[in-house]
């Protein structure tokens, strides 16, 4: 008799797509004989997660047994979504569920899920259920898609996503230029209209690409991680003597780390580059720059080198090496550096404090820390912590695994991150996202959700560097391409002080995930 009136309830009005229908007369659940009382397991996890009112649906898979599945997504107002599933992959059609999430700001949604048994029969599990959030997320995340293996450097490609759906395009990819290696993407906050890229090719050099009003140039440097000025004029970036090596056990075998690096300051106007004094210290690493949303400090790393000999690999006590976190005040108007101050060392925390990320609205400075070095991505040690700003009080994140977590970015209204996480295990890094509200509380992050609801399972790619933008970037990938085969517009000249010496090519397979 269930059977039955399952199938009276497709008849009328269906659409039918990938096995699974949606019903556009909104018949009722099929009454069940059985209340189970959990939750459905559903992959990939959106429970109990809070979720932006312009995300793209989360399609996902009930993985409980059953030859049939119905599914209700609903919430206080406006009409729900009722589908049919003879596979239990759930679809979630884009109009209505954009519509359902703009009626329901800041209320919850909920999902209803029966299974139906061989005998016919149906049960119903534990709801699920979600909440909406008031403010929306940046609308477009750009990326590093590349295969996780440090000798797979030819084939790897800047991307962007639209995040109020799945359309996904390409910035730019290796090939275009030689098979190259490109990484270290930036902006000018969460603008897309200026953006740099980092360019490793042994046919066309190690240079980077500046897209800005329009224009796509080569800039005759290689900028390593890069944080712009708030006003747009000066970019201060890396450069790092970046080596790779191997441990001999452990979760994750690969290791990196900095024999020397610095900071250094680029001019647009000017074309001109600078080591400020107290960001090129002879005997310290400084790298991982961030802009206060003012612009009138600087956040950097920064350790001592604890080894006398840079070119062995690894030296002696790297695992020792740890940053502390410090400032500088600047003034953009006489271009003036202050005096650097520690915000966070490394002796009182007791682990390495890495790529500092100030929110747009200033009061929040969200990192990473783990047991040492420069490179968090390879260490599951490495989780997020969130300091306020106002007090310097700092703590650890809800949103951490026992895996790595890293590489993040703010949504421009300070409500979202996007992090790289390896908490699926293994050598797969995906990207996430989590709501921090208001007092700096990050809500569960759920996984970028796809289309099909399978797509990480059969994934060889890594997500890496998210960086949430408020539209499509700017340049074409005709452009980008054009002007990474061109010749640069001159060499930077980079006065170095003290012992630090001047950044040394990257081979191209020395990638930075």
């Amino acid at each position: 008799m269930q059977r039955n009136l399952a199938r009276r309830a497709v008849f009328g009005s269906v659409v039918v797509v990938a096995g699974m229908w949606l019903v556009s007369c909104a018949p009722e659940a099929p009454q069940a004989s059985g209340e189970i009382a959990r939750q459905p397991d559903i992959s990939p996890d959106y429970a109990a997660v809070t979720i932006p009112p312009n995300i793209a649906p989360l399609n996902f898979r009930i993985l409980e047994e059953g030859d049939a599945y119905f599914i209700k997504v609903h919430s206080e107002r406006g009409r729900p979504i009722d589908l049919f599933s003879r596979t239990g992959e759930v679809h979630i059609p884009l109009k209505p569920w954009r519509a359902l999430l703009a009626e329901n700001r800041g209320n919850s949604i909920l999902l209803d899920v029966c299974v139906r048994n061989a005998d016919g029969t149906w049960r119903r599990f534990g709801r699920i259920t979600n909440t909406i959030a008031a403010e929306t997320i940046d609308d477009v995340l750009v990326y590093r898609f590349m295969k996780p293996i440090y000798t797979w450097w030819k084939d790897m490609e800047i991307r962007q996503r639209d995040l109020t759906g799945y359309d996904v395009s390409v910035v730019l990819h290796g090939r275009s230029f030689g098979h190259g290696c490109l990484n270290c993407h930036s902006f000018v906050g969460n603008s897309p209209d200026v953006m740099t890229i980092g360019l490793r090719s042994a046919t066309y050099g190690s240079y980077t690409l500046l897209a800005r009003d329009g224009a796509v140039g080569k800039v005759g440097a290689k900028w390593g991680y890069t944080a712009w000025h708030p006003s747009g004029t000066l970019a201060v970036y890396s450069i790092n003597k970046v080596r790779q090596f191997f441990q001999t056990a452990g979760t994750e075998v690969r290791d990196v780390l900095d024999l020397d690096s610095a900071l250094v300051c680029y001019h647009v106007a000017s074309q001109k580059a600078m080591c400020p004094e107290p960001l090129s210290e002879p005997n310290r690493l400084e790298t991982y720059p961030a802009w206060s949303p003012d612009g009138r400090h600087l956040y950097y790393c920064s350790a001592p080198i604890l080894w006398q000999d840079r070119d062995t690999v690894p030296p002696k006590d790297y695992d020792q090496v740890r940053y502390d976190l410090r400032r500088i005040p600047y003034e953009v108007e006489t271009d003036h550096w202050g005096v650097p101050e520690t915000v966070l060392s490394a002796e009182e925390t007791g682990l390495s404090i890495l790529l500092p990320r100030v929110s747009p609205d200033g009061r929040f400075l969200l990192f990473c820390m783990c047991r040492y070095g420069c490179f968090p991505i390879y260490q599951p040690s490495s989780d997020l912590y969130l300091m306020d700003l106002a007090t310097g009080e700092y703590r650890k994140l809800e949103v951490n695994s026992d895996h790595s977590e890293s590489w993040h970015s703010w949504s421009s209204n300070s409500r979202w991150i996007a992090f790289s996480s390896r908490r699926p295990g293994g050598p797969f890094t995906r990207t996430y996202l989590s709501y921090v509200d208001e007092r700096g509380r990050a809500h569960k992050p759920f996984i970028l959700p796809q289309r099909d609801p399978a797509y990480y399972d059969s994934l060889l790619e890594a997500f890496s560097v998210p960086e949430l933008i408020t539209g499509p970037v700017e340049a074409g990938k005709t452009a980008l391409a054009q002007a990474a085969r061109s010749a640069p517009s001159g060499v930077v000249d980079i006065p170095i002080s003290g012992a630090t010496p001047k950044a040394e090519p990257s081979d191209p397979w020395q990638q930075r995930e």
